[in-house]
């Protein structure tokens, strides 16, 4: 019997663990089955992917199905019992989870809860082409590692690879389908560091750890990270983290950890305590804000930190506060995530409770709750765009610290560029830097301390890898500015030149000249005040959150020591 395994990923990059717990399942219930597993992505043209799936000419067609690609999979199905009447599907995942049975087209299986705890009923039933409608797992079933030896090469080449130290979850919060089942099911620290071993083998880029709260218990998740830093390479390591839980022997640790090897996803989700308790969230903000800017200013840990739009008891006013204290912790990506109102879950059958309004189809994004009208929803969801847009591609990082250091409040700042922003129709078009920043410079027109903020956008636009400053942030040329410096400057400055290398430092660097306060603001003039200084920016390689981007180093020569040939470097 051949049987198709098949999922739509979100991108490419990302990987499909639970087509892999299906393959063992079914190939130790059906060992004379041939078995064939296939990750599409949810961009792929979709008559491409459907020829491809009836190109195997499978028996049996399996389906891994979570929010995200409900819709395509669906439709999928939906044609696929037009071509092939006979062939039998069977759906499962946390989306196929809440399906009810008697919707889907005849023919069609449904598989609720964890494949590992299907009972022999299952297996009997597909090998004689005789399945029912739905079948049952067994609750908390045993769990290994689902990757094979040749799956690396076959399957995972190239791709995020996902890894459960643990499942379940030790909170219950009311929107997340963890709170379902109660309980948390820890591997053995020795079974997960052998697996560790077998994955780090093949030199992955990323392992994403999806335990939902990997920090539950201190002790062990130290004990493993302390293990994969042991280990030679690069890869980098993603863990999802509540950010109260970190203990001081934990900070200690992470603060020698090598830049670009962890990243963190913090769900805070809001700092109003009334909306924590209506959805069941235990958290001591006092200590979640205070370790998340702690492991902000080690500044080798990539911090991904999660606000939820739409939860109960949060209004626009309590929504501002939350997003006021989240950007003051300084995470390097900031998101406003909408609330998704899954099926199954308690906060879904709280709906009429709570006046949520959400949409009925994948992925359920909240319309309306008591506390915030759509019209305000709409409001704040732009605003969470704007953010998305201008905070997370770090393209202006010491504009906004700038924001962050002078209490700025950072609601109003970017309610004022999203008002820009829409004026000029900003979400219609390619989101470039050159455009991010004409909406920026606009903005700057309105603010009294314009001079200032235009000059941080043209530092942050040199010192994220561009060589030719935009239009809107027209400055001296950069050749007179060479050529200045090229007659002011000694033959050789020790630690940055010889007389040898000099030729070659001024044709790689990019320089520009900046204002005292300019300097003083990005840190570079410590120890002084100068009234002007010059700074040379030269290409360099980033890695930012597993990704390498290019970056400039700056070398700071000030002015008033121009005639003495100093300089120094920052």
């Amino acid at each position: 019997m051949q049987i198709s395994l098949i999922t739509l990923n979100a991108r490419y990059s990302h990987s499909c663990p639970a087509l892999f717990h299906v393959r063992n399942a079914l190939a130790q219930g059906l060992p004379e089955s041939c078995l064939v597993l296939r990750q599409f992505t949810i961009n792929d043209p979709y008559y491409q992917t459907l020829v491809r799936i009836t190109g195997d000419q499978p028996e049996v067609v399996c389906f891994s199905v979570s929010i995200w690609n409900a819709d395509y999979t669906m439709r999928l199905v939906a044609d696929l019992r037009r071509i092939l009447p006979r062939v039998p599907i069977i759906l499962g995942g946390p989306e196929a989870t809440f399906m009810a049975a008697e919707n889907l087209p005849a023919g069609c299986a449904v598989v609720r809860g964890e494949v590992e705890g299907l009972g022999d009923d299952f297996f009997r039933d597909l090998a004689a082409g005789a399945l029912q409608a739905e079948y049952c797992a067994a609750s908390s079933p045993p769990f290994a590692m689902p990757y094979r030896e040749n799956d690396f090469a076959l399957h995972l080449e190239h791709r995020n690879i996902y890894y459960e130290s643990s499942r379940g979850c030790p909170f219950s919060c009311s929107y997340c389908l963890s709170s379902v089942e109660h309980g948390v099911r820890y591997r053995e620290l020795p079974e997960v560091e052998q697996e560790l071993a077998q994955i780090l083998a093949h030199g992955p880029k990323i392992i994403r750890f999806v335990d939902r709260t990997f920090n539950a218990l201190p002790e062990r998740a130290l004990a493993i990270w302390r293990y994969l830093l042991a280990q030679p390479g690069e890869t980098l390591f993603h863990f999802e983290i509540a950010p109260d839980l970190f203990n001081e022997e934990m900070l200690g640790f992470l603060a020698q950890v090598p830049q670009g090897r962890f990243q963190f996803e913090i769900g805070l989700q809001s700092t109003n305590p009334a909306t924590l308790a209506a959805v069941n969230r235990r958290m001591d903000l006092a200590r979640a804000g205070e370790n998340i800017r702690r492991l902000a200013a080690l500044g080798n840990i990539h911090l991904h930190l999660d606000l939820i739009l739409g939860l109960p008891c949060e209004s626009e006013a309590t929504f501002r506060t939350s997003l006021n204290e989240a950007f003051a912790m300084a995470a390097h990506h900031l998101q406003m995530g909408l609330l998704k109102v899954l099926p199954g879950t308690p906060i879904s059958r709280a709906a009429e409770e709570f006046s949520l309004i959400s949409s009925a189809a994948p992925p359920y994004s909240v319309l309306a709750t008591r506390w915030l009208d759509h019209a305000a929803l709409r409001r704040l969801f732009w605003l969470g765009e704007c953010l998305e847009s201008f905070h997370n591609n770090r393209f202006f990082r010491n504009t906004l610290d700038y924001i962050r250091k002078k209490e700025e409040e950072p609601f109003g700042f970017f309610v004022n560029l999203l008002t820009i922003c829409q004026q000029a129709d900003f979400f219609a078009y390619a989101k470039t830097q050159e455009l991010m920043t004409r909406m920026l410079v606009e903005l700057a027109q309105t603010r009294p301390d314009r001079e200032l903020f235009c000059e941080l956008l043209r530092f942050d636009w040199l010192v994220s890898g561009q060589r030719l400053l935009p239009p809107c942030l027209a400055a001296q040329p950069a050749k007179e500015i060479r050529d200045y410096l090229w007659r002011q400057l000694p033959e050789s400055q020790p630690g940055h030149y010889t007389r040898l290398t000099r030729n070659e430092f001024f044709k790689r660097g990019i320089f520009a000249r900046f204002s005292g306060p300019l300097l003083n603001a990005v840190g570079l003039a410590k120890g002084g005040s100068p009234t002007h200084g010059y700074v040379c920016f030269f290409p360099e390689q980033e890695n930012v959150g597993g990704h390498q981007r290019q970056q400039h180093t700056v070398f700071f020569l000030e002015e008033r020591a121009m005639s003495s040939g100093k300089a120094r470097q920052s």
